[in-house]
């Protein structure tokens, strides 16, 4: 299950080692697994949140970003839109497939602020995923948000491990080019529909 499935079928790639699928996640991606598949992907001032159902090994992963210089994101700000929509089309996903809200354990990973501005992007996104899964009931199992460095990420739905390395070699950065693109894409376009949480 996953938002667009020709758009995934070019991200889907086999290891050769391990035989293992792997699929890529960019910018305003979300993706829900029910075959043990390892997600990856690339965070600087994104947030990506890795949920899955441990009973039904079923899992998932999102990568967002809230666009703008806003001062503050409210929850009924513009911004915030994109991330709740990311966060319940994961969420809804998973449910869908068959996993139950009480059951799911909860990552969250990037937020980082690492492009040197003033409007501390990272730390926005960071804010809101721990507000929106505070206030919708949910837990955090584990997390590393904020500070001023990409992530690379691996998510392996089955097991829920997931394996973080922090990028700092200078070939790494393509992320923070990647992100500016996506941020005047989205500030381009009109907010996402409604989602609601079942």
């Amino acid at each position: 299950m996953q938002n667009n499935e020709i758009k995934f079928i070019e991200r889907r790639s086999c290891d050769p080692d391990t035989g293992q699928n792997i699929v890529k996640l960019f910018s305003g991606d979300w993706y829900v697994s029910t075959s043990g598949e390892m997600l990856v992907t690339i965070l600087g001032s994104c947030v990506s949140a890795c949920i899955r159902d441990p009973i039904a090994g079923i899992g998932g992963m999102n990568h967002f970003l809230l666009p703008g210089d806003e001062k503050m994101v409210t929850p009924m700000s513009d911004a915030a839109r994109y991330g709740v929509f990311a966060m319940e089309s994961l969420i809804n996903g998973i449910l869908k497939e068959g996993g139950q809200k009480n059951r799911l354990e909860i990552k969250v990973f990037g937020g980082g602020n690492v492009i040197n501005n003033s409007a501390r992007i990272g730390s926005k996104n960071a804010a809101f995923i721990r507000n929106f899964l505070q206030k919708e009931g949910f837990k955090i199992h584990s997390e590393d948000l904020e500070g001023d460095l990409p992530r690379r990420i691996h998510y392996f739905c089955d097991s829920g491990k997931v394996m973080m390395r922090k990028l700092h070699r200078k070939d790494d950065m393509q992320v923070l080019r990647d992100e500016k693109i996506y941020q005047r894409k989205i500030a381009a376009e009109p907010v996402g529909g409604d989602i609601d949480l079942f």
